[in-house]
C-alpha cells in the first residue's frame, strides 16, 4: 500500500464528508440512535485526542488500570463544531481537569467527543465513537 492510501483499518470516509469537508450524514448515537448532528453541521477535523473507553456517565470519571493510566483511545478523525448550540443531543461530563468530555443526551453512553475549557469555541467529535445515517 503506497504511504497515500488510507489504511485499511479505518472507515472509507469519502461517503461521510462532502466535497466542502463537512459531515454529508446525520451523526448519530451508536448505541441508541439519537441524533447528534444534523448534515453539514460539522467540519471534518484530524487532530490526536485521548478518549477513555465507552462506558455509561456513571463510570466515565473513576475507571482507571492498575498503572493509574485510563483505558481508552487516542482518535484522530473528528467532526469539529465551533458552538455547543449546534449539536441535536449531547451531554457533558463534569470537569476531568480541564477537558469536558461530550456523551449521548438521551442514553449517557460515551465518551463520543473532547472540549477543552480553555477554548470555549472547541468540540470535538469522534468519527469512529458514532454512527451515520
Amino acid at each position: 500500500m503506497a504511504s497515500s492510501e488510507q489504511a485499511s483499518d479505518g472507515p472509507d470516509r469519502s461517503d461521510l464528508v462532502s466535497e466542502d469537508g463537512k459531515n454529508s450524514k446525520t451523526v448519530v448515537c451508536q448505541r441508541c440512535g439519537s441524533k447528534v448532528l444534523c448534515p453539514g453541521m460539522a467540519a471534518f477535523a484530524e487532530k490526536e485526542l485521548f478518549l477513555p473507553s465507552m462506558r455509561k456517565k456513571s463510570g466515565l470519571s473513576t475507571t482507571t488500570t492498575t498503572e493509574g493510566s485510563e483505558d481508552g483511545d487516542t482518535l484522530t478523525a473528528h467532526w469539529f463544531v465551533d458552538d455547543m448550540y449546534t449539536f441535536e443531543n449531547v451531554g457533558f461530563t463534569k470537569d476531568v481537569g480541564r477537558i469536558k468530555y461530550l456523551i449521548c443526551a438521551d442514553c449517557e453512553i460515551g465518551p463520543i467527543g473532547w472540549h477543552s475549557l480553555d477554548d470555549k469555541k472547541s468540540f470535538y467529535v469522534a468519527v469512529d465513537r458514532v454512527n451515520h445515517a
